[in-house]
Order: C-alpha cells, then sequence, then structure tokens
C-alpha cells in the first residue's frame, strides 16, 4: 500500500477523537498508516493518541509534531510519543546533526520508533527556504540515516534527486496530494514510497470511497509512468 491518511480534525469539532477513530475503522485494511499533529494532540491529549494506537491494528501511526529542537528536547517528546504507541515520529533536519538529531536518532532507535526528517515540505512558502537550501538539509538526512524522509508531492524533482543521493532504502513520504495541488501518483511516479494525503479524503462525504479513488489512481499513474 502506498497511502497515508493525515487526521487533522477540524477545529470547529466537538468530539474530534470520534470523529478520527471512525475514519480509521473505515479506512483500516485500506492505508498503510495515519498520520497525526498538533490539531489532533491539542484537541484529543495524549490519551486521545493512545485510542488511536489501540484501534489501528497493523497500521502505523506517525507523531507529526515537526520536532525541532535541541536533541535532548525531541527526545523527551519522542519517549512521550512512543509510551503512547505511537511508531515514527517527524523531526526537521535543519536543527541540524551535532547536539540535535544525533541524539533523537539514538533515542529512536533504542527505542524501536522511526524517525522521518523533513527536508522540504509541500506549501509555496517553501520556496522561500527549504528549497533554497535544500543539497544542505539532505546532506543533514544522508549523516542522520532516518528510516524516511517528508519530501512535497508538488515538487518531483526533489523528490528525483532525493531518490538518487538516499538510494532504495530510505522512504520517502509526500505530501501535498489533493487540496495543494498534487494529484495522487505523481510523487510515486518521482520515487516516493508514500503519499501522504488529508483533506481530499477525511472531509470527503465517504472517507472510504475517496481512498479507494486515491489508491485506483495511483495505480493508474504509475501504470503510465512505468
Amino acid at each position: 500500500m502506498t497511502l497515508i491518511v493525515a487526521l487533522d480534525p477540524p477545529a470547529e469539532l466537538s468530539d474530534p477523537l470520534t470523529w478520527s477513530l471512525e475514519i480509521i475503522d473505515s479506512l483500516r485494511g485500506t492505508v498503510q498508516g495515519f498520520k497525526i499533529g498538533l490539531p489532533f494532540i491539542l484537541s484529543a491529549g495524549m490519551r486521545g493518541v493512545e485510542r488511536l494506537s489501540e484501534r489501528l491494528g497493523d497500521a502505523m501511526l506517525i507523531a507529526d509534531l515537526k520536532l525541532a529542537d535541541i536533541g535532548y528536547v525531541m527526545s523527551i517528546s519522542a519517549k512521550l510519543l512512543a509510551g503512547a504507541g505511537v511508531d515514527a515520529v517527524i523531526a526537521h533536519a535543519f536543527v541540524g546533526y551535532r547536539d540535535a538529531l544525533e541524539y533523537l536518532k539514538k533515542t529512536c532507535d533504542d527505542l524501536g520508533v522511526k524517525l522521518i526528517l523533513v527536508v522540504a515540505m509541500s506549501h509555496r512558502g517553501a520556496s522561500e527556504v527549504m528549497w533554497r537550501n535544500y543539497d544542505g538539509l539532505l546532506e543533514v538526512a544522508l549523516k542522520v540515516a532516518p528510516w524516511g524522509v517528508v519530501l512535497p508531492a508538488t515538487n518531483t524533482a526533489l523528490i528525483r534527486m532525493a531518490r538518487r543521493r538516499l538510494g532504495e532504502d530510505t522512504r520517502i513520504l509526500s505530501p501535498g496530494v489533493g487540496a495543494q495541488g498534487a494529484k495522487p501518483g505523481e510523487a510515486l511516479c518521482a520515487g516516493a514510497d508514500y503519499e501522504i494525503v488529508g483533506r481530499l479524503i477525511t472531509l470527503s462525504e465517504d472517507p472510504y470511497q475517496k481512498a479507494i479513488e486515491v489508491l485506483e489512481m495511483q495505480k493508474e499513474r504509475m501504470r503510465l509512468c512505468g
């Protein structure tokens, strides 16, 4: 499977945990995993994270807090998230290796948690700083050797460059499909392993049917580019 669903409950929801659990129940066995961030954790709390983890089965739970601090602080966050049942954590590559990501990587390895680094984001403002410093951020990722990296479906050239330099063992996760303009399958054709899709699926009338449509679009796009 090549699809990860981002669970970002809208602020106006009275029960974001139930909203998230219903989506998980409808998609379990259909997608590779689910990504949660600050909107979910601030509204549902760490107990909510535990509830999601208990419900997921074999699906992966990714905590996308985009950690960006010294190694000691990021490691504390990783330990708390691991205790709640999270399978992977996302941190920013721009904080660098020494005294930062080197410690987080060791902590994640000790905990059995996957580390994913943001090398470039998918929104237009990313071109102002992140895309311009892409080579340096990619060098940090090479030194850390994380399980995966985040690269934008909205800029497939960056994905192709990363795949050449990182090799085949590092997973590439690509957001930006749907609401931000990228079409399902474009990032996969460029070398990504997973596409991260949020609002296109979660805000649809039938998340399961929409996820099936996205998967079919991925397959068709990959057939054409293959």
